[in-house]
């Protein structure tokens, strides 16, 4: 990868304070944007309206600027970004990709054979045969409302990548994990389309983001491929534990940056645990 033609990009959600963790996988994207020569997008994730918050905006923003990271302006803001993201709903549609599911996620959880695949997204394997018949026609996109889309899957299919940290990775679709959401009943792309749209369509040439992700990547994978766009590189980071051995979460007050921050602890006290 030629260093002039590196665009990395950091991509809180403003569903809670940045924790440490959070610190942790965004110094490693600004480290490798550095290293390459290249350059950062800030993406402002907010279409969980059940979550989202603007003092959770304001607060991430200065958070990042008190540990000195920058980017290039303007902030991507994904919420106005709609028209991108349905132009890429009526693409997977026309090619036949997706399909209406009625299934809530406690029919899917309670379904046979649907193990619980774990991950940031927390996505259950979807049960093929709750899936309808790949010939049976697709209604069109307006006629179905409240109702998720969802991507089938090439079942047995091996899909590969080699991470920037964790080295070859592999998942087989049907298997590791099953047809999952691009759309939502309340009318917004799911994290895998919107994310799949946005490292495509901003020409993001590397991903860095937490390891808890990893099985998400394999999806965006094949939405990236559907929308023929080119493979994205990609690198996770471990993620950092609490004293219990659990990953931080947003719910973790005490090591929020901003708790941190008030406890009088430096940009460069905190980067210095990050590094090797």
């Amino acid at each position: 990868m030629a260093k002039e033609s590196y665009l990395g990009r950091l991509a809180p959600s403003p569903t809670g304070f940045l924790h440490l963790g959070h610190a942790r996988t965004f110094w490693v994207a600004v480290t490798r944007a550095s290293a390459a020569g290249g350059r950062l997008l800030l993406r402002n994730d907010n279409l969980d309206a059940t979550r989202f918050r603007l003092d959770f905006v304001d607060a991430m923003l200065e958070d990042l600027r008190w540990l000195g990271f920058v980017w290039d302006e303007p902030v991507v803001t994904q919420s106005e970004r709609l028209p991108l993201y349905r132009a890429a709903l009526a693409q997977l549609h026309a090619a036949g990709l997706i399909f209406p599911c009625h299934r809530s996620r406690r029919d899917v959880l309670d379904a046979v054979a649907a193990p619980h695949e774990g991950g940031a997204d927390d996505e259950p394997v979807y049960p093929p045969h709750f899936r309808p018949p790949a010939d049976a026609p697709l209604p069109p996109l307006g006629d179905v409302i409240n109702c998720n889309w969802r991507f089938r899957v090439p079942d047995g299919e091996t899909l590969a990548f080699t991470d920037g940290h964790f080295g070859p990775q592999q998942a087989v679709c049907g298997r590791d994990f099953g047809d999952f959401l691009v759309w939502r009943k309340d009318d917004v792309p799911s994290y895998q389309l919107s994310c799949a749209v946005d490292d495509a369509m901003l020409g993001i040439t590397e991903v860095v983001r937490g390891a808890d992700l990893i099985r998400s990547t394999f999806r965006q994978l094949l939405l990236i491929r559907a929308l023929g766009h080119a493979a994205r590189a990609y690198c996770h980071c471990p993620l950092m534990l609490d004293d219990q051995g659990e990953r931080l979460a947003k719910r973790h007050d005490a090591l929020s940056l901003r708790t941190l921050r008030s406890q009088g602890v430096t940009p460069s006290e905190l980067i210095a645990r990050f590094s090797p």
